[in-house]
């Protein structure tokens, strides 16, 4: 039985930017400004969630940040 596999992009390499949501913990990776409308999304490992559009990866949110980094916030 075989696995298929999809293949994605990054989106934009030329405006990649970072946001951190310090209540919720979460780092946000954006790869362009086109990211409010994604396709879809899936979880990808531990906590990673990854946004596609048209075939192209528009952002990675990063759940429990500080944890994974071993940065403890008060």
């Amino acid at each position: 039985m075989s696995k298929e596999s999809t293949n994605y992009h990054i989106g934009d390499l030329e405006n990649i930017w970072f946001e951190y949501d310090r209540q919720n913990d979460i780092l946000y990776i954006n790869f362009g400004y086109d990211i409010e409308d994604a396709d879809e999304e899936f979880l990808s490992g531990e906590d990673v969630i990854v946004r596609i559009k048209n075939k192209r990866v528009v952002s990675i949110m990063i759940m429990n940040f500080m944890e994974k980094i071993g940065v403890t916030i008060y």
